[in-house]
């Protein structure tokens, strides 16, 4: 007879996709992977007692592929596990949190199995004890995926959401304690390379192809505060140009919009720059029309889209609507900054996989940047980071309105309307590596170029995309 004490079970199909997050990533590098920038101090930073976040998300995915091949389709027990040893080297809340990453995973799997009953009792027991928005980057990181994860099964069986009302208290209360969530954002702005880098090397690259035009015009699908338009201004004063024009496109929130100009407009006039400003207004996008911009004969125009496409990946009649009056306005530049990651799959255990990785990088670069600001740090991390999760994680369909891809797929969309992309110039890419020299966690920041694009990214991992674009 044989023995099957010892028999392995394979690994389900919908978490093959974790065999692409090893843990020997960064020691071998591929020959496509080797134009990532990584500065050796970062990496330094790392090799003490406490691992990074993404090195704790890789034990965890390694520990959880493990203890199933063995274990097969029985729990998880997070202190009798037979691959402790593994552990004895690691510092002790190294281990807890590979324990807390492996049994989120376990649960995820099994909401994946449609087994809410025992993907709920997996959270109770294992992960809501031990995780807090308050402790350290990887309990932060799964809080807020557990109270996502608990949303989910409680929309599959019926339940009342109460962890999704439990969310939304949160957030209203941090908003009435920090009373002006903008603040937040200038922290974030200020102390987090990567949201400059993008901008820095986007301004760049609209200089590039409409720097020696005596009138610009540019044209923000998602204007947001305007500061980046500041940049470009100091820009331009030295070109000794006639007139910049922004028109800012806006769907709501007028009166935000209408703020930005009148900042745009003081800063202008401190520098002597003949400028104005026009708002578009439409309620859908679908209204959108060429006739919308006042457009003249002799100006040249660059249009800039910064994470505003991604919003209308569940509605494809916006976004072919929004493309046909860019190809119709046939600008010299579309400069698109975007999302770098896949939170698009229909498959729920590819899409959480992703997440947990892509998200982890986030937690990690605030608890890096950010960690004299604990304030506004959780802010952020409530506000923004938690709202994206709960997207990809609990909610399905329309109401599922994240829905990050990559660039690849970004390509594969802009040639259906017979767009080349450009290459970014070395000055667009010497602003970006001179922006990182002003942070003190800069070093940790990555660049990375994928063909023509700038893969900007949070120790390896790629978080961003930038790119340039025209008609052929």
């Amino acid at each position: 007879m044989c023995d099957h004490s010892h028999q392995q079970s394979p690994l389900p199909s919908s978490f093959k996709i974790l065999k692409d997050y090893d843990t020997t990533r960064f020691m071998k590098r591929s020959k496509t992977e080797q134009n990532i920038i990584v500065s050796a101090e970062c990496i330094k930073e790392n090799n003490g007692s406490m691992l990074s976040t993404d090195e704790i998300l890789r034990l965890g995915a390694e520990r959880f592929i493990q203890s199933f091949t063995l274990r097969g389709d029985q729990e998880p027990y997070m202190f009798n596990h037979p691959f402790a040893s593994s552990l004895l080297d690691l510092h002790e809340e190294d281990t807890r949190n590979v324990s807390l990453v492996e049994n989120l995973l376990a649960s995820a799997e099994k909401v994946g199995q449609e087994q809410f009953d025992r993907a709920r009792r997996i959270l109770n027991e294992f992960c809501d004890k031990l995780c807090s928005n308050t402790g350290n980057a990887v309990q932060r990181l799964v809080y807020y995926f557990s109270q996502a994860l608990h949303e989910r099964i409680d929309r599959e069986t019926g339940r009342d959401t109460s962890k999704g009302n439990e969310m939304k208290r949160l957030v209203q209360h941090i908003e009435h304690s920090l009373m002006n969530l903008n603040l937040t954002m200038i922290a974030a702005h200020q102390n987090i390379p990567l949201s400059q880098v993008s901008q820095f090397a986007a301004v760049q690259a609209i200089i590039d192809h409409v720097g020696e035009s005596k009138k610009v015009h540019i044209i923000d699908l998602k204007i947001g505060s305007g500061l980046q338009w500041t940049i470009l201004m100091q820009a331009l004063v030295s070109h000794q140009i006639k007139h910049l024009k922004i028109t800012a496109l806006c769907t709501n929130l007028k009166h935000k919009i209408e703020e930005a100009r009148e900042r745009l407009m003081d800063f202008a006039k401190s520098l002597n720059l003949p400028f104005s400003f026009n708002i578009v207004m439409v309620k859908d996008m679908t209204e959108l029309k060429k006739e919308d911009f006042e457009i003249d004969d002799d100006e040249s125009i660059a249009i800039f889209a910064q994470y505003i496409l991604m919003w209308m990946l569940a509605r494809p009649d916006k976004l072919d609507s929004l493309m046909r009056v860019i190809k119709g306005i046939n600008p010299r530049a579309l400069i698109v900054v975007e999302v770098e990651a896949n939170h698009n799959s229909p498959v729920f255990v590819d899409r959480f996989v992703e997440a947990l990785f892509f998200y982890g990088a986030f937690f990690d670069s605030l608890e890096d940047c950010m960690k004299n600001d604990e304030r506004n740090r959780t802010a952020t991390e409530l506000e923004h980071l938690s709202q994206g999760i709960r997207s990809i994680v609990a909610t399905e369909g329309e109401e599922r309105t994240i829905r990050h891809v990559k660039v690849d797929v970004w390509r594969a969309f802009f040639a259906r309307y017979r767009m080349e992309e450009m290459e970014l110039s070395m000055s667009s890419l010497y602003q970006a590596n001179l922006v990182l020299k002003n942070f003190a966690c800069g070093s940790c920041c990555t660049l990375e170029m994928n063909k023509n694009c700038l893969l900007i990214g949070w120790k390896g991992t790629p978080l961003s995309s930038l790119s340039a674009w025209k008609f052929s």
